[in-house]
């Protein structure tokens, strides 16, 4: 049974033909394409500050693909973070920020890179900052979560494998100006930023789940408390 799904690549450039194998390792799944369902978040990351660009738009058919999808029950935030830790430069200034590292790389890795997709969170920078406070024992779990929907930042769709690119059709390609894409780019992430200073930090509950306690009582993926 056909399952084409949409997805959207903003670029500074129209790519009718990704590349296999060609891009940049340290994203936050490695390396691949980098998409989303969302025409207006491909706007957002067409464009730089005096840059204009392109919402490249595609059809795959995921039927014969092997696809991670991170927001499915079986996983939570900290198999996410764990895969970040494994292609970005992670800021590990404490002690505790290096147990944590080594903590969730034993218990939460996944194999990502045997799938021929992978679909979850993209850690702009204000995200990729909410994970390491997390390590680094500043932000509980709940706060962490409750971070992550902060500025509506959605998911991305990544092409990892010669298979998935083999899947993937141009469709059409649509100009974006700079002027006012990147000026919604940057007030998403300071409306992130904002939210998240006001109401996470400092917001501490009484059954607040810290790095420590998820080390010191050797959690698992499994643990209900982690869904």
């Amino acid at each position: 049974m056909s399952m084409i799904k949409k997805l959207y690549h903003g670029s500074s450039s129209i790519i009718e033909k990704p590349v296999f194998g060609f891009g940049k390792p340290y994203n936050d799944y490695g390396l691949g394409f980098y998409c989303t369902d969302s025409l207006a978040m491909a706007k957002e990351w067409s464009v730089g500050k005096d840059q204009d660009g392109y919402a490249n738009c595609y059809e795959i058919e995921c039927s014969n693909l092997r696809i991670l999808n991170l927001n499915s029950q079986e996983y939570c935030i900290l198999h996410w973070i764990t895969i970040l830790m494994q292609n970005r430069e992670f800021d590990v200034p404490s002690g505790l920020a290096l147990e944590a590292k080594d903590y969730l790389l034993a218990k939460f890795a996944i194999n990502y890179e045997n799938y021929d997709a992978i679909i979850g969170y993209r850690a702009d920078d204000s995200y990729f900052s909410f994970a390491q406070d997390f390590i680094n024992g500043t932000i509980s779990y709940r706060q962490l979560n409750n971070a992550m929907h902060l500025g509506r930042l959605g998911w991305q769709f990544v092409l990892k494998s010669k298979n998935a690119f083999d899947q993937i059709r141009f469709v059409g390609s649509e100009a974006v100006e700079s002027d006012e894409w990147h000026a919604r780019k940057m007030l998403r992430d300071q409306t992130a930023r904002r939210e998240y200073f006001s109401v996470e930090r400092g917001g501490r509950q009484r059954d607040d789940l810290y790095i420590t306690q998820i080390m010191d009582e050797e959690m698992m993926p499994d643990d209900l408390r982690l869904r």
